[in-house]
């Protein structure tokens, strides 16, 4: 019996995304603002009314604007951020774009000359053609960051790209849907993020300022990296001790990153739950045994991966750490329908982490991430009701059946976990 096969509930029929406006198929309702001790305001958004609202908040600016993301497509959705960026740099606003050259390798250079023309300032995120470069040349270290600050005022992060299968017909309702991913049936993404508005969105200047300056004067790629609040030991990252507070992990790759050792800390400190939503799942034995003695202490530890993905060798990744996870007795479901793209957890219904960074080697140790990390018990309760949602939307699954898989699947799995550090 193969692992889809073997889960309950059955999922609910439909995507489970909020893929156009008014659109009731998700049964999520979006929750209202939370304020930080600061007097920011957070909001949480899904699907494409993250994109909606990214949209508007440009066509709105009035001194500057400044995106960076990992993929701009060339699509409807792709344009019409285009076109509102052109319209802002010829109304004198100054708009600022990064785009990583391998994310957005299928749009024609053509497109980004058209923003230049029309007074976009634009850096390119490590050129894949080394004559391109002005620096070093580091085709493997990507800017995976997605990040919009609007006149110091509004910001948002997450894990959303600009593309179609992220908007749906939120950003260009007359297009179709786009067509299904080359490796999936599945038409649309399922993702998250945050915006922020007030004093907080500073940290989000600041962060999309090292990296527009690291591609601007080169060195040592460490000059990107951003942590809020500043620690004391650069290998660690603080979390925001009480309160309702933001923190944010512009991280850079490195073997000694910070987020491997506050992840430790947050799932030993644990006492009652981690629910983990993860769109690539593939991380070192270490955390995996972090997760399990969590569970073996009596910790709820909830798991949501992707049962459809755009690279699917990922999901026989995931599904090899399963054996151990589940005898520990963690819970594991697959979302089923769409592709799973967020990247978020929750810690004991208190701290929140959503934005870029998936728990995998290329995170990690080779590309640019951007995370908030929130201790606020009215944000945690709004992400564990999304949570509780994508339930409804995926099959979990049982170690009774999944003990009774195929020794096939057994064997990819074993082979693609030893290569995992690769993908």
């Amino acid at each position: 019996m193969s692992s889809r096969s073997a889960s309950l509930p059955r999922p609910i029929p439909g995507g489970g995304v909020n893929t156009e406006p008014g659109s009731a198929d998700d049964g999520w309702t979006p929750p209202p603002p939370v304020k930080l001790d600061d007097g920011s305001h957070i909001q949480l958004f899904k699907d494409g009314q993250a994109l909606s609202t990214a949209l508007s908040a440009i066509e709105n600016a009035k001194k500057r604007i400044c995106l960076e993301v990992y993929i701009f497509a060339n699509d409807s959705t792709g344009q019409r951020f285009k076109d509102a960026l052109a319209r802002k740099a010829r109304e004198g606003v100054e708009v600022y774009l990064i785009y990583d050259d391998f994310g957005s390798i299928s749009t024609p250079r053509k497109a980004f000359l058209d923003l230049r023309q029309a007074g976009v300032r634009i850096r390119v995120f490590h050129p894949l053609r080394p004559w391109e470069t002005r620096y070093s040349w580091r085709p493997f270290n990507r800017d995976h960051r997605k990040l919009l600050v609007i006149d110091d005022a509004l910001g948002g992060l997450g894990g959303l790209n600009i593309a179609d299968e992220y908007a749906g017909e939120w950003v260009a309702p007359a297009t179709a849907a786009p067509p299904p991913s080359p490796t999936t049936d599945a038409r649309f993404w399922r993702d998250n993020c945050v915006g922020i508005a007030g004093p907080s969105v500073l940290t989000l200047s600041n962060a999309f300022a090292r990296t527009w300056n690291y591609i601007a004067h080169g060195g040592r790629i460490a000059r990107a990296l951003y942590l809020h609040p500043t620690p004391a030991d650069p290998r660690s990252f603080a979390i925001p001790p009480c309160g309702n507070n933001l923190s944010l992990l512009a991280s850079v790759p490195s073997l000694d990153s910070p987020l491997r050792p506050s992840l430790h800390r947050l799932f030993a400190a644990a006492r009652k739950s981690i629910r983990m939503t993860m769109a690539y799942f593939a991380p070192d034995d270490d955390l995996v045994s972090s997760l399990s003695r969590a569970a073996r202490r009596g910790v709820d530890v909830q798991l949501m991966l992707p049962g459809v993905c755009d690279v699917p060798i990922l999901i026989t990744a995931a599904r090899s750490f399963y054996d151990t996870l589940l005898h520990a007795g963690v819970k594991i479901y697959e979302r089923q329908s769409v592709v799973l793209h967020a990247k978020t957890m929750v810690i004991d219904d208190q701290i929140s982490i959503l934005g870029s960074t998936n728990l995998d080697y290329r995170s990690i140790e080779y590309n640019l991430e951007l995370s908030a990390v929130i201790r606020s018990e009215p944000f945690a309760r709004q992400m564990t009701t999304l949570f509780n949602n994508d339930v409804k939307f995926a099959r979990q699954i049982l170690p009774t059946h999944w003990k009774r898989r195929p020794t096939l699947d057994r064997i990819g799995q074993w082979a693609v976990s030893r290569a995992r550090y690769l993908l």
